[in-house]
């Protein structure tokens, strides 16, 4: 029971304060006059009387009424219901009266006109309760002032008695009718459930007023703790709206200031920076305005005002949609069916109080579903002597999934919700709707979620309980309250209210008291019982299926990977580990992790390995990575046990647990994480403790309902509380300790157990863990933290974690410091005693220190652990000789441009990035390493490329998307196109780097050639620098010596010579600095000492030797090959020879860079060709390098001329020039000579100079027209044949395929025409010139071709019988630029951001094609001159770059010599290697050519013979990979062949001349040639199985770029060997990974083998049919044990046996392997293409559509069939077998069988004699082992014999069996087969 009123006050107007203005209110009289004991009086409520102010007016105003809540200290409401009047005042004189003024109204004067205004003063009747009944006190108050102003004959003091001591019960719903004895009657109920609140139609009114969306603004402002204030001009709705806000909010209660009417004076606390809900009257708006951070509902307007800077957060969705379409359905019912054409009659809306209950009904759902589930987040930590109760809101946000949400973890963390906690945590209470709801009815509401008719329903259902609770009973009574009469307060004689007797009005009260106190109190049983706690929240949040079926094979994953790693399978679970920590972005995954590291651990402790440890550790980091520092999920809560229980032995006695390895997470330091933890570990325990002792009692019941019914903590506690007063005080003193003590050695674990992970393992560091854990670092989640010693602290500490001042002491003080708050926090909200707690304080620093001990041993020793994960450093295979510079570096190769290796787009797996080592040797950078994706773990990669190819470095920065911070990286560019981008490990420091770069230098730029690998190898490197002297050979070096007397040795670039007699003119001396290509080389011409030039036709024999050595050489060779004379004949003069070979040169006194035999035509004297070789840029006068054999026109190689020469030559011989006549007689001189090589000519006949097509010999005129060539015509246009008739030159056309484009021929179109005289590209469009244009009478005899810009202003001159043809040509300047944009389209080095820039275009825009293009133009057009009888003379540039391309690729085109092997060596050392091409300066190869850099001039000559080897597969003995093995090795500096600038260099080195037996070990090979013998000697890989050349054949490839291939050379890769250039490294490392295959593979071995592209080597792993044959046949050789045949017999038996068969078959096609089947007609390349590589050949005959339509069958009846069957007929003959020698012999049978003849076959590769019926026999008939034949002895003619044979022709061969008697047909058969056999058993 509860007073209705507990005071009655009197508040009038005070008149004697008026001077400031305002008015202030005084208390005229109270009653009680003192206060009760339970409930004091509130202050000041005279102001809440008259909140805007005390005022006096003008005019009586009808009287008002309104309710004020004021809060006193305790935060009790008192509810001040002010009932406020107006009297007059008398303005006259205020006079001081003994009744306080009461008389002062009573002797009112009569007004009158001259008197100032009547004035009236409010005054108010007020009464203050703490129940909240505003009907109930409007109604008596309006009776008090009825009495008065009607004057009823009712005591005020009575009423007012009776008011005061009338009581009514608080809840339960009873009715009470009261009367105040004055006739009146009031019913009184009070709600069933006082825990709800009474709202009756305020938030109706507040949701009318403001609208749905606005209210929900206030709601979540309130709930988020904003300041609200409403703006009203009605007291009492201000009041209303503030009531209605708190019901909304039910079951949380606010706790801030909540003042719902603001009196005026207090309107300064609108500034507080607390939170409130605050009502002010309107017309204080103004003063509202500056307040910047208080939302304002004007309730009169209808508007809330948020400003700016709040920001409110709103509702979760989807509870805010669905709150609002649930509010608005309640709220305006006519919305549903508006649109309809015939909406229901009966739609509308429910009465006012009604629908105030639907909207709470709405709000209380709201509230069910956001604090579903919360009771499983209780943590209950004392239950006796009172239970203590927290929430674990990081558990429960987690688990909700709405960690995100900003609502509700505001309102979480707010007042109201631990309110919420603390009451309604309790698990043994009485319960009220909301518990209900949100136990029960939650399934409910997921299940009806988007049915509007069942929600509707349900908050309908709701709604009726929550009206049932405040109006249990219909209204059956009717109050009955006397009001009074209308208008009254206007009456103008009205009596003021009448003092009133306090002694009476006491009397009634103590009346009462006293009847009360003998009364029996009135116990209100209440009805407690446990609060149910629904489902848990997992049951309520259902999750999407598919995800669920997606985790599962995740979770599979992680538990297969945890598993591996327990039963020790490393390998298996590297491979799982990528995708495990992937899964780790899952909770379930997480989860996961951590049940199954439970199950292996036992008795707390599992002791691992270090890899085993290593792997967890990842995991246990992987799954912290995404923990926030709440922890929500609970995963670190969950490691937390563990982190202690996994460990590794480092040493005896020494154990590294878990923990040091996972500090690095910012949980850990997060203070609300360890509170939780520890909360819900005592609730464990506690939970325990009352379960052990049930357990003892009931310990057969437990057992039999399982386990399934174990009871949570929370209903345990509901029991205890339950029988808590029953107990006696001994038990529960017992109970209180028991628990008390739980606390405290829980709160010492916890001590320890931060002290964990709260040291770093390296405690000397003066920091602490780092604050921002991983997860901010990197978002990256699944990068880990690798040093399995996370010893490494981190840099700062966040103050809020705890370390305020973090530099002041070390970090044992803030461990100790921040466990210490911990500890304090935690055991004073659980009770904990205070000696305990002092007990703990004085613990703390011991335990910190003893962990600090243990820490130092364990990180000493784990330092001296190698880090584990790394993979071990592979080491890579190396050469003979090759030896290692620098030990293996660790680094990371990582990906670059292109996209093969690293598995992007185009598929493939991720070889790169890869973690290995660089290895710098003598001879290569090499990286070996594995790739750091676990899932291609087992491959090695290696990428590696000569230091010599190396053309940059560069450090770069990468963004190390590996795991470890790298410190540097270096791109490494080599110019065999390949590219090492490479970052090294943290564990390589930084100077190791430096050192590496600085070798790297060195080795790239030796001082001197000496110093490249080529001389080193083989030699410590230490010898380098001093060569060897080698004895082999004194004389030899005595001689180079001798031959460098006269000339300086190199300095820099430059050849500068002695001059000893002539000084040289001024002109020659202007000419002689010409400079070469733009670049700062000067060249200056060689002037010799005259005596060393030995005009004499004798030769010194000291000089002997070296012409013996020079006739070695390939020029001479060649010379002698060509008939361009012998070195006899030119030395014995004989005239008829048109040019002798001369020893001008010899001692390279006349041109250092050429060799020393030349070519010169027969009539020129050594003496002239000195004079004349002046006018050329260094020195390179015009030699003969190749003859025509047909048409007798030779080729003439030679400089440039410099410019004064070819003025004199070609315009003003016959103008007397200023000089002396030197010049003159020079170029003089120079013209006998051209002249003389045009005599040289045999055609040369005319007299006139004129060489005319009828100067050809007939020999080379066929007169049949068309003759047996007629093929080719069948290539070329057939329109010139139909014109001219004549036979078209000899060679071979580029395409089948006219293309309809024009070719923007390059060539000069006046040289066109003067060759022509019509357009070039008159007949064949396709880049070349078209044939019948070389068809006309006049031509010269000799075309010098000469470089445009030399050529300037010379005019033809028709006496001559040469013509000058200038072209444009590039420079090598200009190659270098192109070849560095080629490099970077082939490799680039990182892929393109830029969409616009692809391969193609980079390709393009790097012109490489077009300067091929350009050769191979220039070329094109030379053997078509040489072609038709007129000689060419090539001189460009120096003579040296461009010229060498063009001459080499002409006699390459022209002579079908120089494309098998021998032909193509002899060509590159006559042409690039003698003639002078310098390949040291070109290919920058000492410190001295370091500037100028790289220029790839002989590649640019082999690519441009691979394009024409892709035209005419069939021309060229050797193969593609022969090709790109040259491409490599010029580059390598492995070989000596390709060092130094010319022979004369070589020879100064001693180089040249190497005898025979020097080479010391036989694996250094010196010279490439050598080494390319000796391979091809062994393996056909550098044949091409489809050379079938035909005799004489001159090639004529297309030009056309559209005609040319990118060269694979560029782009390919082997990254499972590296290059396969250097073939022993390959070949090695193949076996061996066979074998290591074999070892460790225990699975079934399949046969399929899986090819990636730029990993293997395709052809090695598959190589082609013919290379495979021959392979399998040298394998069977082998085990047979006989000596394998080489490759080559065998390729060129089975070719004749080939060309037996065609013959047998009729075919006329060319004789080849490949003519048989059908491609006779097409020589070119079309379909057939040879796919060449490092292994021999892929044979690769994909005929296309057009071509095999084309090819007629060429085999007879059965069309095309027979023809490809012929193709492999040699290794499926019918006997098949290999036949050594085979014939017919007689054979004498067995005992008494006649002499019969048979077909023998020798086998030597299965030793054995084999006989057959006939030659066509396929059925074997006998076999005679060889093995076991003991003698072959000489025979006799036996009975039965052949006649007519002689005698000795029998042979006998006896075996260990028996004797075989023979008969050979003759004598030398028979002599034949027993050497044969007789061999046969020797090689045995």
């Amino acid at each position: 029971m509860a007073r209705l009123a507990d005071y009655f006050v009197l508040v009038g107007y005070d008149p004697g304060k008026r001077g400031s203005g305002d008015g202030q209110g005084q208390i005229l009289q109270r009653f009680p006059e003192k206060d009760w004991e339970d409930n004091p009086f509130p202050q000041g409520i005279e102001l809440f009387c008259q909140p805007s102010g005390w005022q006096l007016f003008t005019e009586r105003n009808p009287p008002t009424f309104f309710v004020a809540v004021l809060t006193d200290i305790n935060s009790e409401r008192h509810y001040c219901a002010c009932f406020t009047f107006w009297e007059a005042v008398e303005s006259a004189q205020p006079q001081s009266h003994p009744r306080n003024g009461e008389g002062e109204e009573e002797e009112e004067e009569p007004s009158s006109p001259v008197q100032p205004t009547q004035l009236f003063a409010p005054k108010s009747l007020v009464l203050v309760s703490r129940l909240d009944h505003a009907e109930v006190f409007r109604n008596s108050l309006g009776l008090i002032y009825t009495i008065y102003v009607d004057g009823l004959s009712v005591s005020l003091e009575n009423v007012i008695g009776n008011l005061l001591t009338c009581t009514i019960p608080i809840t339960g719903g009873a009715q009470r009718t009261i009367s105040l004895g004055a006739g009146d009657r009031q019913v009184i109920q009070t709600p069933i459930n006082d825990s709800l609140p009474v709202s009756s139609c305020s938030v109706a009114l507040l949701f009318r007023q403001l609208g749905i969306t606005n209210v929900l603004y206030l709601f979540c402002a309130a709930l988020t703790e904003h300041k609200i204030l409403f703006l009203s001009s009605s007291y009492q709705r201000l009041t209303d709206a503030c009531r209605a806000l708190l019901a909304l909010m039910f079951p949380l209660k606010y706790s801030f200031t909540y003042v719902p009417i603001l009196p005026a004076q207090l309107l300064e606390v609108l500034s507080t920076p607390t939170p409130f809900i605050i009502g002010v009257h309107s017309i204080f708006q103004s003063e509202t305005q500056e307040l910047l951070d208080v939302v304002i509902a004007d309730l009169d307007g209808g508007t809330v005002n948020v400003p700016e800077c709040v920001h409110i957060s709103l509702l979760p969705e989807p509870l805010l949609q669905q709150t609002r379409e649930a509010l608005s359905m309640v709220l305006d019912p006519e919305l549903e069916v508006a649109d309809l054409a015939f909406p229901p009659s009966t739609i509308s809306a429910s009465s006012l109080k009604m629908q105030d209950k639907e909207i709470r009904a709405v709000f209380l759902r709201l509230f069910a579903q956001l604090l579903q589930g919360y009771r499983w987040c209780l943590h209950i930590i004392r239950i006796h002597p009172e239970p203590v109760i927290r929430f674990h809101k990081a558990a429960f946000l987690g688990q909700r999934g709405l960690t995100e949400d900003d609502f509700l973890t505001k309102v979480l963390e707010g007042m109201a919700f631990a309110g919420f906690v603390t009451e309604r945590g309790a698990p043994y209470r009485s319960i009220d709707l909301f518990d209900e709801l949100v136990a029960y009815e939650v399934k409910r509401m997921r299940a009806e979620e988007g049915n509007k008719q069942k929600i509707l329903r349900h908050i309908k259902e709701l709604a009726e309980k929550l009206y049932k609770n405040e109006n249990p009973y219909p209204a059956v009574t009717m109050h009955k309250v006397q009001k009074p009469t209308e208008g009254c307060h206007l009456r103008l004689h009205q009596k003021p209210f009448p003092r009133l007797d306090e002694g009476t009005v006491q009397w009634i009260i103590d009346q009462a008291t006293a009847k009360l106190q003998t009364a029996p109190p009135a116990v209100k049983a209440e009805k407690k019982c446990m609060v149910p706690s629904g489902p848990p929240i997992a049951a309520i949040m259902e999750r999407n299926g598919n995800a669920l079926a997606n985790s599962a094979r995740r979770l599979e994953v992680v538990r297969n990977c945890i598993s591996y790693v327990f039963e020790n399978k490393m390998l298996e679970a590297k491979k799982l580990f990528p995708a495990v920590l992937r899964a780790m972005k899952g909770r379930a995954a997480r989860h996961c992790l951590t049940q199954e590291l439970n199950l292996h651990v036992q008795q707390n402790r599992a002791v691992l390995d270090h890899q085993q440890f290593d792997f967890i550790i990842r995991m246990m980091n992987c799954c912290l990575q995404d923990c926030t520092a709440m922890d929500e999920h609970g995963i670190a809560a969950a490691l937390l046990p563990l982190v202690t229980a996994f460990c590794r032995k480092l040493s005896p006695g020494i154990t590294q647990f878990a923990y040091s390895c996972v500090q690095e997470h910012v949980v850990w330091t997060n203070i609300q994480f360890w509170e939780a933890m520890f909360y819900c570990d005592v609730q464990n325990h506690i939970r325990a403790l009352y379960l052990d002792n049930n357990e003892e009692n009931h310990t057969d019941e437990e057992s039999t309902e399982g386990p399934q019914e174990a009871k949570s903590a929370l209903e345990i506690a509901s029991e205890q509380l339950r029988l808590w007063p029953t107990m006696s005080r001994e038990k529960q003193q017992e109970l209180i300790q028991k628990e008390e003590s739980t606390v405290f050695s829980q709160a010492i674990h916890y001590a320890n157990r931060m002290s964990y992970l709260l040291l770093p393992l390296d405690t000397s560091k003066n920091r602490l863990l780092r604050s921002s854990g991983l997860g901010d670092v990197e978002s990256v989640s699944n990068s880990f933290v690798t040093n399995s010693i996370a010893g490494s602290v981190a840099e700062s500490y966040d103050t809020e974690s705890g370390f305020e001042d973090a530099e002041s002491s070390d970090v044992a003080n803030y461990v100790v410091r921040f466990i210490n708050r911990f500890v304090d926090k935690v055991c004073t909200e659980s009770g904990v005693t205070n000696e305990h707690l002092k007990g703990l304080h004085v613990m703390i620093p011991d335990i910190v220190q003893m962990h600090i001990e243990t820490l130092d041993a364990v990180h000493r020793e784990s330092k001296r652990l190698p880090p584990i994960q790394k993979p071990k450093l592979l080491r890579p295979n190396l050469l003979v000789g090759e030896e290692c510079v620098m030990e293996g570096l660790r680094v990371y190769l990582m990906p670059d441009g292109r996209e093969e290796a690293a598995g992007g787009n185009i598929g493939g797996p991720p070889l790169l990035p890869a973690e290995g080592a660089i290895f710098l040797t003598t001879y290569r950078i090499i990286f070996k390493g594995t790739p750091t994706d676990p899932l291609v773990g087992e491959q090695v990669v290696i990428r590696s490329f000569p230091i010599a190819s190396l053309t940059k470095e560069k450090k770069i920065a990468i963004q190390a998307q590996a795991d470890q911070f790298i410190q540097e990286s270096l791109q490494l560019r080599s110019c065999t196109f390949q590219l090492l981008k490479i970052a090294f490990d943290e564990e390589v420091a930084s100077d190791s780097a430096e050192v590496f770069r600085k070798h790297l230098h060195k080795l790239r730029y030796p001082q001197h050639v000496r110093g490249t690998f080529a001389f080193t190898v083989g030699q410590s490197p230490k010898q380098a620098m001093q060569p060897k002297v080698k004895e082999k050979n004194p004389s030899l070096r005595t001689l180079s010596k001798n031959l460098v007397k006269n000339a300086k040795k190199t300095i820099g670039r430059q050849y500068v010579t002695r001059k000893k007699y002539t000084p040289p003119m001024w002109e020659q001396r202007s000419s002689q600095h010409f400079p070469e290509d733009n670049e700062d080389e000067i060249s200056v011409s060689e002037e010799m000492d005259r005596s060393t030039l030995t005009p004499t036709t004798t030769i010194k024999p000291s000089d002997k030797m070296t012409i013996n050595h020079l006739v070695e050489r390939a020029c001479c060779r060649d010379y002698q090959r060509m008939g361009l004379g012998t070195l006899s004949s030119s030395l014995t003069r004989s005239k008829n020879e048109p040019f002798r070979i001369s020893t001008v040169n010899r001692m390279y006194a006349i041109c250092r860079s050429y060799p020393g035999l030349l070519i010169v035509p027969q009539s020129i004297q050594d003496n002239t060709i000195q004079r004349i070789s002046r006018c050329y840029r260094q020195n390179r006068f015009p030699v003969v390098c190749w003859r025509n054999s047909r048409t007798k026109a030779v080729l003439l190689r030679s400089g440039g001329l410099h410019g004064k020469g070819v003025v004199g030559l070609f315009k003003s011989q016959n103008a007397p020039t200023a000089g002396p006549s030197q010049t003159d007689s020079t170029s003089l001189e120079q013209e006998k000579y051209l002249q003389a090589v045009i005599n040289s000519m045999p055609h040369y006949a005319d007299a006139s100079g004129r060489n005319t097509l009828s100067g050809f010999t007939s020999a080379h005129m066929s007169s049949s027209g068309l003759g047996h060539r007629a093929r080719v015509i069948t290539l070329s246009t057939p329109k010139c044949v139909s014109a001219k008739g004549r036979e078209m030159p000899r060679g071979k056309w580029g395409s089948i395929r006219a293309s309809g484009r024009m070719s923007s021929y390059a060539l000069n179109v006046e040289i066109g025409s003067r060759l022509a005289g019509k357009d070039l590209l008159g007949g064949q469009h396709n880049g070349t010139p078209s044939e019948a244009s070389f068809l006309r009478q006049h031509r010269a005899s000799l075309y010098i071709i000469g470089d445009k810009s030399q050529l300037k202003g010379v005019k033809p001159d028709p006496l001559q019988h040469w013509e000058v043809v200038p072209i444009e040509v590039f420079d090598v300047r200009q190659v270098k630029a192109s070849f560095k944009k080629l490099m970077k389209a082939c490799v680039p080095g990182c892929s393109s951001t830029d969409p616009s820039v692809t391969y193609l275009r980079s390709l393009e825009e790097s012109e490489w094609l077009s300067q091929i293009h350009k050769i191979l133009q220039i070329s094109v057009l030379v053997v078509e001159l040489l072609d038709t009888g007129s000689s060419v003379l090539v001189s460009l540039e120096d003579g040296w770059d461009i010229t060498t391309q063009v001459v080499s690729l002409v006699q390459l085109l022209s002579d079908p010599y120089y494309r098998t092997l021998e032909g193509f060596r002899l060509l590159v050392e006559k042409e690039w290697l003698s003639f002078g091409h310098r390949f040291s300066h070109r290919g920058a190869q000492t410190l001295a050519g370091q500037s100028s850099g790289f220029a790839p001039i002989f590649l640019q000559f082999l690519d441009c013979v691979h394009q024409i080897h892709l035209q005419f597969p069939m021309e060229f003995e050797f193969s593609q990979y022969y090709l790109k093995f040259l491409s490599y090795h010029y580059v390598s500096n492995r070989f000596r062949t390709f060092l130094l600038d010319s022979d004369y260099e070589r020879i100064e080195l001693g180089l040249l001349y190497e005898e025979k037996g020097e080479r010391k070990s036989q694996q250094v090979y010196k010279s490439i040639w050598d080494y390319i013998d000796r391979l091809n000697k062994k393996a056909p890989i550098f044949f091409n199985y489809m050379y079938a050349p035909e005799d004489g054949e001159v090639l004529r490839p297309y030009s056309n770029i559209s005609n040319l291939k990118v060269w694979d050379y560029y782009t390919e890769e082997t990254l499972s060997e590296g290059p396969s250039y250097d073939w022993e490294l390959a070949q090695g490392q193949l076996e061996h990974v066979e074998e290591a295959d074999r070892q460790d593979t225990s699975a079934p071995q399949t046969k399929r083998k899986i090819i990636w592209p730029c990993y293997d080597n395709r052809s090695r792993v598959e190589p082609d049919a013919i290379s495979k044959l021959l392979e399998e046949l040298h394998n069977l050789e082998m085990e047979l044990g006989q000596i394998p045949e080489r490759w080559k017999d065998t390729w060129d038996k089975v070719k004749a046996s080939q060309r037996t068969e065609a013959r047998q078959e009729g075919s006329r096609t060319p004789s080849s392997l490949l003519m048989s089947s059908g491609l006779s007609h097409h020589r070119r390349s079309l379909g057939v293409y040879l796919q060449e590589s490092g292994v021999g050949s892929t044979l690769n005959l994909s005929l296309d559509s057009d071509t095999s339509s084309t090819s007629t069958p060429s085999s007879g009846k059965q069309g095309g069939r027979k023809s490809t069957s012929t193709l492999y007929s040699q290794f499926q003959m019918s006997e098949s077998e290999n036949r050594s020698y085979e014939g017919s012999l007689y054979k004498k049978g067995a005992f008494m069988k006649p002499w019969k003849p048979r077909w023998f076959v020798l086998d030597k590769t299965k030793h054995q004699l084999r006989y057959y019926d006939s030659r066509m026999d396929t059925e074997c008939k006998g076999v005679i082992d060889l093995a076991e034949v003991e003698s072959i002895t000489p025979g006799t003619p036996t009975m039965g014999a052949p006649k007519t044979v002689d005698e000795k022709a029998f042979f006998d061969l006896k075996t260990t069996k028996r004797v075989y008697n023979f008969c050979a047909q003759d004598v030398q058969l028979a002599q034949q087969w027993i050497d044969r056999i007789q061999s046969c058993l020797s090689d045995a």
